[in-house]
């Protein structure tokens, strides 16, 4: 099981607020925690994103992360809606 650890306070707030609010947000979460690189359409971004990870946590809400295997750490990076891409 990985962990979750946002980058910043500002990431670490949404990532709350998500949680709190959302019951299928804390489920995918879950599911994300135990095959970050299969669960909830993960997928690996290419462009200025390239190395980064992207998963659909429910109606327009995304999550950008990157996959620490050896300190089973998944960092967030952005979580919101689909213009956390720009």
């Amino acid at each position: 099981m990985y962990t979750f650890i946002a980058i910043n306070r500002r990431v670490d707030k949404d990532y709350k607020y998500y949680l709190k609010v959302r019951q299928d947000v804390r489920d995918k979460l879950k599911r994300i925690a135990e095959d970050p690189r299969n669960a909830c359409g993960a997928h690996k971004l290419h462009g200025h994103l390239d190395g980064k990870w992207s998963c659909w946590l429910g109606s327009n809400i995304r999550m950008i992360y990157e996959i620490d295997d050896e300190r089973k750490a998944i960092f967030i990076a952005k979580i919101g809606q689909h213009t956390i891409y720009g």
